[in-house]
């Protein structure tokens, strides 16, 4: 099982980066997760830029969408709201077929960001049919730093409901790839 794991923050310390990381760690072996930390390195989306003209950066971006067997989010809120970052790279997306069928599941950081998740979920159940968003996971990480956050989430409590979370994901993603 591949799953990409998008952090929908640019800042180099993220908290959603450094929570993926920690996931990634605490990942069963069948379950690789690979990690896209580079929203703020996309150029901004165009459609003149589509087909012939994709800059490489968004190429390689969709590329890891399409060997992925699913999809997880994490992202800040931005004035209650979904980062211009993370719009921008689901901009991309939308006009190919790499996200068409791909399951998608939310991790969050929080305590609060509801509005942020709330349009998050709009968007993505708009571009795939497999936006799984009962699967959610929200941890008590807000203004903790990178090292703290992997202290945070290896505690047991929080260990046992990443666990859960990952094999409840991958177990969607198993029985959507037998569907499509």
């Amino acid at each position: 099982m591949k799953i990409l794991a998008i952090s929908g923050s640019a800042r180099r310390n993220s908290t959603n980066t450094a929570m993926l990381q920690a996931v990634r760690a605490l990942a069963p072996n069948e379950i690789e997760i690979l990690i896209f930390d580079g929203v703020g390195r996309l150029p901004v989306f165009s459609p003149d830029l589509e087909g012939e003209h994709l800059p490489e950066a968004v190429r390689d971006f969709i590329d890891a969408i399409a060997r992925s067997d699913g999809v997880i989010i994490a992202s800040p809120e931005y004035v209650r709201s979904i980062p211009g970052g993370l719009k921008n790279a689901i901009d991309w997306l939308v006009s190919g077929d790499e996200i068409v069928h791909k399951p998608i599941a939310l991790l969050h950081a929080s305590h609060r960001g509801d509005e942020m998740l709330a349009g998050l979920r709009t968007v993505l159940a708009t571009i795939t049919d497999r936006f799984a968003g009962d699967i959610f996971l929200r941890l008590p990480l807000m203004k903790l730093e990178p090292a703290e956050v992997f202290n945070t989430i290896e505690a047991a409590e929080n260990r046992s409901k990443v666990q859960a979370y990952l094999q409840a994901f991958s177990a969607y993603c198993t029985a959507d790839s037998k569907i499509a």
